[in-house]
């Protein structure tokens, strides 16, 4: 079944980290602030989030309370007491119970090592865990029942919410900065990370689709989404196994390729037949982008080659068979 939902602004500013405290990598690929006219030429409008947190929950006794807030994209999942509290939470698509695309694993891009996750307080964290002393509590708007956590070496007791560990990222309570992040190869923590909603399910972004040129030189379509260097746009895929009323890449297949998800109708630039621009229901409640009546996905192990001294996509996806069906590459 095919549908659309309404659209949210969005806000666009630096990671956790204060300039000063930022790794070779993060001065080097991040921008310190995404401006909010590269925004609206996207057809996403700028907005600053004030977060307030719940009457109450600040001064949980135990374990850490998770509350739900009103913010730019819609109700999402915040921390609710404790030194981060009023901090946004996120998830990463590549996190599955017992393998998580988010480690404490050290690596290095030609500056000081840097890990995509740890304790909350890990300067060396990209994304730092969502921690917990006790049972997690649920604030107002938060299931209990949705709560739970994972113990995991390096980092100590890991909130989850709907199975997914949780993270933070932005330098202060109110921020909402980390949200449409896609990270295939560089960082390779191989996954899109998201806001949450109370019900457990991805807090989208509008988004919007352009068309994208890869290494080989081909045209093909893609999905704008934010990465380490900016605005990028990540080629988009179609799965065969899919239909225009059907949605068969779930499970593992979805955390191999994320789906392209949205909260309405993205944006699309003039090298894109926006006539073609749909969406679909997924089997979890989630709204995914189709183009020509095809859901679009990404892929998680996208590679980039160097081609002139510049990093370029290398539209690696193509072609590529998984659960009896095979992933191909759009054009415009």
């Amino acid at each position: 079944m095919q549908g659309s939902r309404p659209t949210d602004g969005t806000d666009g500013v630096s990671r956790h980290r204060t300039i000063g405290d930022l790794s070779t990598y993060q001065r080097r690929y991040i921008p310190q602030r995404l401006t909010a006219t590269l925004l609206l030429a996207f057809g996403v409008a700028m907005a600053t989030l004030v977060v307030v947190v719940p009457t109450g929950a600040s001064a949980a006794k135990g374990g850490t309370v998770i509350a739900a807030s009103q913010g730019t994209f819609g109700t999402m999942l915040i921390v609710g007491s404790g030194k981060y509290a009023g901090y946004t939470t996120y998830f990463i698509s590549s996190d599955q119970p017992g393998k998580y695309g988010c480690t404490t694993k050290l690596f290095s891009v030609g500056g000081p090592s840097i890990s995509c996750t740890g304790p909350s307080n890990d300067q060396k964290a990209e994304w730092p865990a969502v921690t917990t002393k006790g049972a997690p509590v649920a604030g107002p708007g938060v299931s209990q029942k949705l709560l739970g956590t994972v113990t995991r070496k390096g980092i100590g007791t890991q909130v989850t919410y709907a199975g997914h560990p949780m993270y933070l990222f932005d330098q202060g309570p109110g921020q909402i900065t980390g949200e449409g992040w896609d990270e295939p190869s560089l960082p390779p923590f191989h996954g899109v990370w998201w806001l949450m909603t109370p019900a457990g399910l991805p807090q989208p972004w509008p988004g919007a689709l352009a068309a994208t040129t890869i290494a080989n030189g081909r045209n093909v379509l893609g999905a704008i989404m934010l990465t380490g260097g900016g605005f990028k746009t990540a080629p988009a895929y179609t799965f065969s196994g899919d239909s225009s009323s059907k949605v068969a890449c779930t499970g593992a297949c979805a955390v191999a390729w994320p789906p392209v998800l949205t909260e309405s109708l993205p944006a699309a630039t003039k090298s894109v037949d926006a006539t073609k621009i749909g969406s679909i229901k997924r089997p979890d409640g989630t709204y995914q982008v189709t183009y020509s009546g095809k859901p679009l996905y990404l892929y998680s192990d996208e590679g980039v080659v160097l081609k002139n001294g510049q990093r370029v996509i290398a539209g690696s996806g193509n072609g590529v068979k998984f659960d009896g069906g095979t992933f191909q590459l759009v054009t415009p």
